[in-house]
């Protein structure tokens, strides 16, 4: 008689497996079964089967773990952790509640080091220190999201083609099959790579794909690049027919009569249609006569306020007296010490709430559409973001055949420059009195060992203040660790002045030292350092930190100079490829640091 195979009905449930045996059969069960064909139901928590850290809770074929009153149960759904309060976070190291780190600016309310929500109640570690935590937070802002590329700053978050990975650390931003590095349209598919006007850039992402533009500027943000654009700013005036083709100025105001509108004439009031301006100061060669009494930029001769620094030229009611040293900004006929209202004419110069803002600009102190909450200068009608897109580049070599390569991410708020180049730096549009600046600098790469930093108070090529900060020292007289310089050159761009930056001693007709790191900390490969900058122009005053994580890395204390007191602001790289500037803040404050 032959055997039977019992396993052939399938005896065993639940997931069970079947083993036939000389006239009989096992079931080999699965955890959370038992019994002689695993239809019953084992009870894990009283065999001591599970790894549940406080509380089990036997459910039908496995189990479940809970926790204590006080606790929560972790992402791993084991462990415990105790429940902390509101403003507090949980310490997994000390298994403590811990206050959230607070930041020292009401728009970073996180410590450095750490980003989430907008009030500071719920912080996580920021390795990248792009203002992303590494880690999902229990909070509905956009900051408590996870960082996409957390190994790399990229503040902007972008993400082309739509899956974990952010752009900065995705080799194929498009998913198309082609590497960034070969891809002429790293962004957007294009599986052909057609480039009909042979400038770098592909059909598909190419605004103006007939006409060669491979810096892509597009002035009016509408798409269409500026070398194709009938209206490139946007002002219902064609180019042809526009006396400033780059600023919008419908009303073509022209006071000296040079064929180039005074909103972007150099020298509105003389004539001068070369518009030349060597010393890059953006005030043409023609009107600029060097007295310039208070330090700001400005020469007397064009200055409304020339005893007091106002590198803004803030003129609110347009009489010819900058607000600085205007008693009545607005021209309402209140003086400001008792106007709630300094910057908008208000006759009544109500105040319901008594809070000292007057009712018609609660909310808009200075009626530029921005609301003061997200409005980095919100006195000053004429800066309400930080924004590098509309750039100057300036080449300190004089005349380079290997510029700084400069891309600007995130509406203008981080900036990479990809190429070991020549000295230069890249300036935005905007003129500051009393700052502060900040941002997040990482060298993305293991190759080279040489300058990045920051510029501001610029006023020319020749005079700016100068962040300088190399990794290692070198036989040319390049010194390792962070340098602040004033920059006040006699010969301008050229081989003095470049072969000046270079060196970490003084040199005399080109550079001062004002203070420099007496450790000599150079940077590090990788790693995100995020500076402080505050520089009160008025008492002449600089402050700067460098932070990695919270860890403060570097303290100027207060540096006393006076030799320039305002201007733009910019980055600055000298032989140092793969440098990324993320998360960069620009903001006018008056208030003088704390110790």
């Amino acid at each position: 008689m032959s055997e039977i195979d019992e396993c052939y009905s399938s005896p065993c449930r639940n997931g069970g497996t079947c083993r036939n045996l000389i006239n009989s059969y096992r079931c080999d069960c699965k955890p959370g079964w038992s019994g002689v064909n695993c239809q019953e139901d084992a009870n894990e928590c009283d065999q001591n089967l599970h790894d549940c850290q406080q509380i089990c809770l036997n459910i039908h074929g496995g189990f479940s773990c809970g926790c204590d009153d006080g606790f929560s149960l972790n992402d791993d759904g084991k462990t415990c952790s105790v429940d902390c309060p509101p403003g507090t976070f949980h310490d997994l190291t000390t298994d403590t509640c811990e206050y959230c780190p607070v930041g020292e600016y009401q728009d970073q309310p996180c410590e450095v080091g750490w980003a989430g929500s907008h009030d500071g109640l719920t912080c996580g570690l920021d390795g990248d220190q792009d203002g992303y935590p590494d880690v999902p937070l229990p909070c509905n802002d956009t900051r408590c999201n996870k960082d996409n590329c957390p190994g790399i700053p990229n503040s902007g978050q972008d993400n082309a083609d739509g899956d974990e990975m952010g752009d900065a650390c995705d080799d194929d931003m498009d998913n198309d099959g082609f590497l960034n590095i070969e891809d002429n349209c790293p962004l957007l598919v294009n599986v052909n790579q057609t480039d009909s006007d042979s400038d770098g850039v592909g059909d598909v992402c190419d605004n103006c794909p007939t006409d060669i533009n491979t810096d892509q500027r597009d002035t009016d943000g509408d798409g269409v690049g500026d070398v194709c654009d009938s209206d490139a700013d946007s002002d219902g005036i064609i180019d042809t027919q526009d006396n400033c083709p780059f600023m919008a100025n419908d009303e073509q105001e022209d006071s000296d009569g040079d064929g180039i509108g005074d909103v972007c004439d150099n020298c509105p009031m003389v004539a001068n249609v070369d518009q030349s301006d060597l010393d890059q100061n953006s005030i043409g060669d023609a009107c600029i006569d060097n007295a310039d009494s208070d330090a700001d930029g400005i020469p007397n001769s064009s200055d409304n306020c020339p005893d007091i620094p106002n590198s803004q030229q803030l003129d609110t009611d347009k009489d010819g007296a900058g607000d600085l040293c205007d008693d009545d900004d607005d021209g309402d006929t209140l003086v400001d010490d008792v106007d709630t209202c300094r910057l908008v004419p208000s006759l009544d110069n109500r105040d319901f709430d008594g809070d000292g803002v007057g009712d018609v600009c609660t909310g808009d102190f200075d009626m530029d559409g921005v609301p003061d909450a997200d409005d980095v200068c919100p006195e000053s009608g004429v800066i309400a973001r930080t924004d590098f897109r509309n750039y100057q580049t300036v080449d300190l070599v004089g005349s380079s055949d290997n510029p700084p390569v400069w891309e600007f991410l995130n509406e203008g708020t981080e900036i990479v420059q990809k190429a070991n180049s020549d000295p230069g730096l890249v300036l935005g549009p905007d003129n500051f009195g009393n700052l502060d600046y900040r941002g997040t600098v990482f060298v993305n790469t293991q190759v080279d060992d040489d300058f990045v930093g920051f510029v501001f108070s610029y006023q020319s090529n020749s005079r700016f203040y100068l962040m300088s900060w190399k990794q290692a020292g070198d036989s040319s007289g390049g010194q390792a660790g962070v340098q602040l310089k004033l920059v006040n050159s006699t010969t301008g761009p050229g081989d003095d002045l470049s072969l000046a930056l270079w060196k970490g001693e003084e040199v005399p007709g080109q550079t001062k030292l004002l203070w420099e790191d007496p450790n000599k900390v150079g940077w590090s490969y990788n790693t995100a350092y995020r500076w402080e900058l505050k520089h009160r122009v008025d008492i002449g005053l600089i402050r700067f930190r460098l932070y990695s994580g919270s860890l403060l890395v570097v303290d100027s204390g207060d540096v006393l100079d006076a030799s320039l007191r305002g201007g733009r602001l910019g980055v600055y790289c000298y032989s140092q490829e793969n440098v990324i500037w993320s998360d960069l803040v620009t903001k006018c404050d008056g208030n003088t640091p704390s110790t």
